[in-house]
């Protein structure tokens, strides 16, 4: 399989126009596994792969004339995906499936609220 910060990199460049529009002051973070608190935060089971999470502040929660905290973070997990993806093709789709979940989460939504 191809180098999976090129699969992101393809998969981010080939979501929808006003997907990559909310993306402007949103980092795209690449890391190996999750860590414990990471299945915790997102009551995700053991024995269940995640494949990313969002760390930040809703948008409706950003705080304008504060100090500027840490950007909002989409990450992504190369293993879990590795793990389940065949090839580079169902790669990227499965990177698209997650930044666009993770980006709900960004704008608020709850999980039992994402549009897929």
């Amino acid at each position: 399989m191809a180098d999976f910060e090129k699969l992101v990199a393809e998969a981010v460049e080939g979501l929808p126009l006003e997907f990559k529009e909310m993306l402007d002051n949103v980092i795209i973070a690449v890391e190996e596994e999750p860590e414990d608190d990471d299945y915790v935060e997102t009551d995700t089971p053991d024995d269940e792969e995640l494949f990313g999470i969002y760390r930040g502040p809703m948008r409706t929660e950003l705080e304008f004339g504060g100090l500027p905290g840490l950007p909002p973070q989409v990450v992504v997990f190369r293993g879990p995906i590795l793990r389940c993806c065949t090839s580079n093709g169902e790669a990227v789709h499965e990177i698209q499936d997650t930044v666009r979940h993770e980006l709900g989460h960004y704008f608020g939504l709850e999980d039992d609220e994402m549009p897929y």
